[in-house]
């Protein structure tokens, strides 16, 4: 008997389900690990991609079903991907179906979207002289047609010619229309001019060396971290390193953190490759599902070798990897905050391990836990710690706002110190730019009556509302929940409600008000909803024709406008206080990198730092640029408690619309883990999340800690495995949380 072939398929759909299906003999040849197959489920007909295939040499009394056909010719997985699936799916816990909606985008999986052709014209034949000069005395706007196709060597899309005269010419057989795929281009229209590769200085020199000695002998290489301080040159050094790579025959990979940085950077991959624009991917999730199938299916047929986006492009089907390129790596966007709840840079490191592929970490400000790898020799650490073209680190004054409380006695905007609006007022008249960073949307961030004290809070999260004045709205920042803003106060009546608080939408206001000549623009999610308006912001303040920039975390990181010579940090306490191991990190890290927005030209630039608390340790280090400092006294405390990077968290969070049933299902689950896991485990105490509901559901918490996440997750799976929950409870494990809440 003929040994049959079988797949492991796992269905499309929210149920975690693999079947084994066997392959009909006119299409083992092209049945491969990857393959998108229609298979047969009970009554009815399903979808699924192969996760493995293998000979079987009888069946035994079971025969399988057959898969019905292949939906693609070609696998849309390379075996690396379906590799990294599984490893994703097991040390994060997560279902392998969530995974596969991660590795193949919605708009790639569903029959929905698909290639968007046009009709295109061409000639069918020569057309001489006279016999044009002919038609252009009876029809001239055939000859028109003709003209245009004659000038253009490939085939004219019909909606740039004259539909009547087009099908005439087609009855005389002198043209043809035929139907062509047309991809759709994020960055139709816009125009690329070449640049030339920048001379490197001596301390890029040796980071250029080791990374191209590592692109050589990639699979002895271990992870790059390259450690920059803010405009020293980071960006060149990926640049060149791509270049390279696509030299030695390989394709690149490209991960930024914000879609804010997606088009300076694209901008600048697109000049520095501008002989092969059509060979460089975007993707990230502001595109459209034309665009994300497009894109997608681009790098799927190679014909894309570099691959650019936010962190849903460490999936990218790219094939022949050379290096991955990680920039800000350690910023929190990196985490997938729901299933399969990755982290996209510790995925890169795995990716580029399977593939032979060099990564290349870039920051400012490292994450501690890449810090504490280099410093351990896991990774190699190259440092610049010069700005490129001798530019100067820009002299940060931290304002202590506690003082500035006798000048709001006095009826001055509190927006503002006097010694920041005084600098402004400099820089203005100097013709140069500022930035004012506020990570806070919205025009003020609380409702509150100035005669009973009631605040407004949302119907749905233990938050208070944010009021929005475009919208004249009360707005949750947490679930989106919307209300009319009230004349007078809901609980007793008294017109005399107050706001409180201000966000980036005052800040703007104030701004008109204070600097009545500035030319000024919000960058914030409210502001930047219509496609490409970020860039063409953020190309208008580049230009000159904005002088003061407001906005979030959007603008905090990764750009650069040599014309900036001051930013204003507003509130540099948001963050700095909340029950989480890293707030002092992230403080630092944001402060930073803010910071370096300022002086990245030939002016000398300066940062004003507005806070409560002037004396904290955040601050301070980041008011002298000491990365190590920060760090050393950091990683100290971090080690006294056992915290990453000196060990590895899992978060589990319980939440239900039922309160009680929310704290009682922990709780349970608490006395469990206490009694089965062993002392090498950390476990943290139930308690209340930070923010202890969210949209109509209590939340509640507790930390686990050991030197290994699967060394958790293994004895966790053992114990849940056991358990029952209620069905209006739901139970989230997060390996790696980035925020405890």
């Amino acid at each position: 008997m003929r040994p049959r072939h079988s797949v492991r398929v796992l269905v499309d759909g929210p149920s975690e389900l693999e079947f084994n299906y066997s392959v009909p003999e006119a299409l083992v040849p092209r049945v491969q690990i990857g393959s998108r197959v229609r298979i047969p489920l009970r009554n009815r007909r399903a979808t699924g991609t192969v996760l493995e295939v293998e000979t079987l040499p009888d069946e035994g009394k079971f025969r399988l079903k057959d898969i019905t056909d292949l939906i693609d010719d070609h696998p849309v997985l390379t075996r690396k991907l379906v590799e990294l699936g599984r490893w994703i799916s097991s040390y994060y816990r997560a279902p392998m179906e969530s995974v596969m909606r991660s590795l193949l985008p919605e708009a790639v999986r569903s029959d929905v979207t698909a290639f968007r052709e046009i009709n295109v014209v061409s000639l069918a034949r020569e057309i001489s002289v006279d016999e044009l000069a002919a038609l252009e005395q009876k029809a001239p706007r055939q000859a028109e047609v003709i003209v245009k196709l004659q000038q253009s060597t490939e085939p004219v899309a019909m909606s740039k010619l004259a539909a009547a005269s087009v099908r005439a010419l087609e009855k005389k057989g002198v043209v043809t229309v035929a139907l062509q795929e047309v991809g759709r281009d994020p960055h139709e229209g816009v125009h690329f001019i070449g640049s030339e590769p920048l001379a490197l200085n001596p301390e890029q020199e040796v980071a250029m060396e080791t990374v191209l000695s590592a692109l050589e002998n990639p699979s002895e290489a271990p992870p790059i971290l390259l450690f920059g301080v803010t405009g020293s040159g980071k960006t060149e050094i990926y640049l060149q390193a791509i270049q390279a790579a696509l030299n030695a025959g390989k394709t690149a990979l490209v991960l930024v953190p914000e879609i804010s940085l997606t088009p300076q950077t694209v901008d600048r991959f697109k000049t520095r490759f501008a002989s092969m624009q059509s060979e460089i991917a975007i993707f990230h999730s502001h595109l459209s599902a034309g665009e994300r199938h497009d894109e997608w299916h681009k790098i799927h047929r190679r014909q894309a070798r570099i691959v650019i986006g936010a962190r849903s492009a460490i999936f990218a089907p790219l094939e022949n990897l050379g290096i991955i390129v990680v920039d800000e790596e350690h910023e929190t966007t990196y985490k997938q905050e729901n299933p399969p709840r990755y982290q996209a840079r510790d995925i890169a490191v795995v990716r580029g391990k399977m593939e032979g592929a060099v990564v290349l970490l870039g920051s400012a400000t490292p994450g501690l836990e890449s810090y504490q790898n280099a410093l351990s020799g896991k990774y190699t650490m190259l440092r610049l710690d010069q700005r490129a073209d001798d530019c100067q680190l820009p002299l940060i004054r931290v304002i202590d706002m506690r003082l500035e409380g006798k000048r709001l006695q006095k009826g001055m905007p509190g927006i503002f110190s006097e010694k920041l609006r005084i600098a402004v007022d400099k820089r203005l008249e100097d013709s140069e730019q500022v930035i004012f960073f506020l990570n806070r949307r919205g025009f003020a961030t609380s409702f509150v009556c100035q005669g009973c004290g009631f605040v407004a809070k949302c119907n749905h999260c233990a938050s208070s509302l944010t009021f929005h004045q475009s919208e004249d709205k009360l707005v949750c920042h947490i679930c989106g929940f919307r209300k009319l803003m009230p004349r007078k106060c809901p609980d007793c009546g008294d017109p005399s409600v107050r706001l409180q608080g201000y966000g980036t939408e005052r800040v703007a206001e104030a701004v008109g008000k204070v600097f009545p000549k500035a030319r000024v623009a919000r960058v914030d999610a409210d502001t930047m909803q219509r496609k490409n308006q970020l860039r063409e912001t953020l190309a208008a303040f580049k230009s000159g024709k904005l002088d003061i920039l407001v906005g979030t975390q959007m603008i905090a990181k990764g750009l650069h406008f040599p014309n900036v010579t001051l930013v204003g940090v507003l509130n540099a306490d948001l963050g700095l206080h909340m029950p989480d191991f890293r707030s002092g990190e992230r403080t630092f890290q944001l402060l930073t990198q803010v910071a370096g927005r300022a002086g990245r030209g030939e002016m000398k630039g300066e940062v004003f730092v507005q806070t409560f608390t002037p004396h904290h340790p955040a601050v301070q280090f980041a008011r002298h640029h000491n990365f190590d400092g920060f760090a050393e006294q950091e990683l100290e405390m971090r080690k006294l408690c056992s915290f990453p990077p000196f060990s590895h968290c899992v978060l589990i969070t319980v939440r239900s619309t039922n309160e009680r049933m929310a704290e009682f299902t922990l709780e349970t689950l608490h006395k469990r883990l206490e009694k089965e896991l062993p002392p090498a485990i950390l476990l943290g105490n139930p308690a209340p999340s930070p923010l202890v509901k969210a949209a109509d559901q209590y939340r509640f918490q507790l930390m686990m800690r050991a030197k290994s996440a699967p060394t958790v997750t293994r004895y966790l799976n053992t114990i849940m495995e056991k358990m029952t929950f209620p069905e209006e409870v739901f139970v989230v494990i997060d390996v790696d949380p980035m925020y405890l809440g």
